[in-house]
């Protein structure tokens, strides 16, 4: 406040001042960013659809020189996703961490509750995508052309038809269940550390299937060494046009992994704010749209209360699922 017996200059000077300042940035109000490289966490293998996700996202980021910092990818597929939440759970107001995940988001804190790991505490930046699953046999099985050849060989096989998935109780498993189940099947899932994995173990006839994403098993399927035979998805695939859904084949299922960046528990509102807006562009990127049409990702962006909503909705979806195949 100016005082009354200031005199006629000093409020002149004082006024000038006051303009000055205001024609000064404020540069204390600048919007946050990241001051050191942020460490871009993948709950998955190498060479999985995560893994090939995030890799693209850290290119289209630098290549576009989003931000100021680079974002280095690091994997943690230990215990289904467990070592990725355990590790971002102890990152705990970190503004400089954030993570890839699957949809053992929410099924390994369901199945392991001594993690103490609480998905509504983690920062909700931006859904990319919803990823799809077919149903996968090597093109040498020549007999093997429809889910009916399908479900014929592998009830024939009993419990030595291995179907090759991404961890135990994750959404290989889940879909792997409801297969034995719809089906009458007693086909034994075999886990392993990341979807490229899976997909090498078809192609190479360690497995006679799997569930691959098509980001995972594309290269296979053009060079002709595997075939799709279902698609787990509302509608058929473009890429994948005869593959019938399960749907049309008189099962009600369908079945979609979120591919969703998420930021640590505690992040702060300002770097929260930040992240979702880099990646808002990234979605909005040209590379990342064409690589959502070549690898048949669904789903629109999700962001904010909206993304937070779909995690709860999701996450009790999942609790079902699991106790069904008691798995909980």
């Amino acid at each position: 406040m100016i005082k009354t017996q200031h005199t006629f200059k000093q409020l002149a000077c004082v006024v000038a001042l006051s303009a000055g300042l205001a024609a000064v940035p404020a540069i204390s109000q600048a919007a946050w960013e990241p001051s050191k490289p942020v460490e871009f966490v993948v709950m998955a293998g190498k060479g999985g659809g995560a893994d090939k996700a995030v890799r693209l996202l850290q290119s289209i980021i630098a290549e576009g020189k989003m931000a100021p910092v680079p974002f280095t990818p690091v994997n943690k597929p230990g215990g289904s996703g467990a070592e990725a939440l355990v590790h971002m759970k102890g990152k705990d107001g970190d503004n400089h961490t954030i993570m890839f995940t699957l949809n053992s988001f929410y099924t390994t804190p369901l199945r392991q509750a001594g993690l103490g790991i609480d998905i509504s505490t983690f920062t909700p930046v931006a859904r990319m995508a919803e990823d799809t699953f077919l149903l996968w046999v090597h093109s040498d099985e020549k007999d093997i052309n429809n889910v009916e050849d399908f479900v014929k060989a592998a009830k024939a096989k009993g419990n030595q038809w291995i179907m090759a998935g991404t961890g135990k109780n994750s959404e290989d498993n889940l879909i792997t269940d409801f297969l034995n189940t719809a089906y009458d099947l007693d086909m034994k899932y075999v886990p392993y550390k990341g979807g490229g994995k899976v997909a090498k173990e078809l192609a190479g006839k360690n497995a006679h299937s799997t569930v691959n994403n098509p980001s995972e098993q594309l290269g296979f399927y053009e060079a002709g060494t595997t075939k799709a035979l279902a698609a787990f998805t509302d509608e058929r695939l473009p890429l994948f046009p005869d593959a019938p859904t399960m749907k049309e084949l008189g099962n009600d299922f369908v079945y979609y992994m979120q591919r969703t960046v998420v930021g640590a528990p505690g992040m702060s509102a300002e770097a929260g704010a930040y992240y979702t807006d880099l990646f808002t562009r990234v979605f909005n990127s040209d590379k990342w749209q064409e690589y959502r049409t070549k690898k048949s990702l669904q789903g629109d962006l999700l962001t904010g209360d909206a993304l937070m909503s779909y995690w709860m909705k999701e996450r009790d979806i999942h609790e079902v699922m699991l106790k069904q195949m008691g798995a909980l």
